[in-house]
């Protein structure tokens, strides 16, 4: 099986659990973005660039007025993506002065939608690194 159709398969199961979350993980230009645009582009749906889109949110803010609202402008933003959140590049949510955990933030998403976001990293053993 194409690691494309692994992808859809992967969705679809998602679709019955508690947290609708496919994490699509690989270091940096392994192919990730192709992979979320060509599913993206399947299904006339949009690619949300999580760092382009929350900086211009939280460009107005002081440091701690991002920390403290990140979560509700997340939600906020990825709104209109549903029932399927296609989320790419979420280094914006590893920026230590945000003090907030990336993980927790996307499974919140995914569980009101079925989110599809790529990770920069890797699988080591059953840890995500």
């Amino acid at each position: 099986m194409h690691f494309k159709e692994q992808i859809i398969e992967t969705l679809k199961t998602a679709d019955g659990l508690y947290y609708r979350l496919v994490l699509l993980v690989g270091e940096v230009n392994t192919g990730k973005t192709r992979y979320l645009r060509e599913i993206a582009n399947e299904r006339n749906l949009e690619v949300l660039n999580i760092n382009l889109t929350l900086s211009r949110e939280l460009l107005e803010f002081s440091a701690i007025q991002r920390a403290l609202s990140l979560s509700e402008r997340l939600v906020n933003i990825t709104e209109t993506y549903k029932p399927l959140m296609i989320l790419d590049n979420l280094e914006i949510l590893f920026d230590n002065n945000l003090q907030q955990d990336a993980l927790k933030l996307i499974q919140g998403l995914a569980r009101n939608s079925t989110v599809l976001a790529s990770w920069n990293g890797k699988i080591s053993g059953h840890k995500l690194v």
